[in-house]
């Protein structure tokens, strides 16, 4: 919960007046917990249900705290009688999709997009015999090995906390990021 003023939540970015009559200015968020404080106000934690969460990984918190994990799996959707539910286009059974099978689209997206930028020189290869720069072919072969090496790295996680620590950018000793790149992102960059 945000701060409270004798059980009153007060928002920020905006002025209010205490129980005694004192005006307080829409800044009073600059002011620091003690002046908070001594100004009458109080910080209630929020209830566990209401914590923030990263939805990359969940789908809900529920009123205990506790989180509700996406899947890395695909799963076959059915409903609450356990049927299959079908797909009307396809008439097949519908699949929502896992994590794991989300983020391999993702990466061969990335990976499409940066190969994109220099197809054109592949084009005029074919068409008029024009020489690629080497510069440009190990590029895209490192684009490719990344691609496979990320993809690799999605499926061989097994649960969603080695999925998650995918995300992670490096860190030194100190806890402070390094130039590195998390390894979901780990495409080279074109010189």
């Amino acid at each position: 919960m945000p701060w409270k003023h004798n059980g009153k939540i007060i928002k920020e970015g905006k002025a209010w007046v205490s129980d005694s009559g004192v005006k307080h200015p829409a800044i009073w968020m600059r002011w620091s917990d003690s002046e908070k404080k001594d100004n009458g106000l109080t910080w209630e934690d929020p209830p566990a249900s209401e914590a923030p969460f990263d939805n990359r990984f969940y789908w809900s918190r529920k009123t205990d705290g506790s989180l509700t994990e996406k899947s890395l799996t695909d799963i076959n959707v059915v409903d609450k009688d356990g049927k299959e539910v079908i797909d009307p286009k396809t008439g097949k059974q519908m699949i929502q999709l896992g994590l794991k099978s989300i983020w391999i689209t993702q990466t061969k997206q990335t990976a499409n997009s940066l190969l994109s930028e220099s197809d054109w020189m592949i084009t005029r290869k074919a068409e008029k015999g024009t020489a690629i720069p080497d510069a440009t072919t190990k590029y895209r072969d490192s684009v490719r090995t990344s691609c496979n090496t990320i993809e690799t790295k999605i499926n061989n996680c097994s649960n969603l906390t080695q999925f998650m620590a995918l995300f992670d950018a490096p860190v030194d000793s100190d806890g402070k990021p390094t130039d590195g790149k998390a390894p979901i992102n780990d495409f080279p960059t074109e010189n």
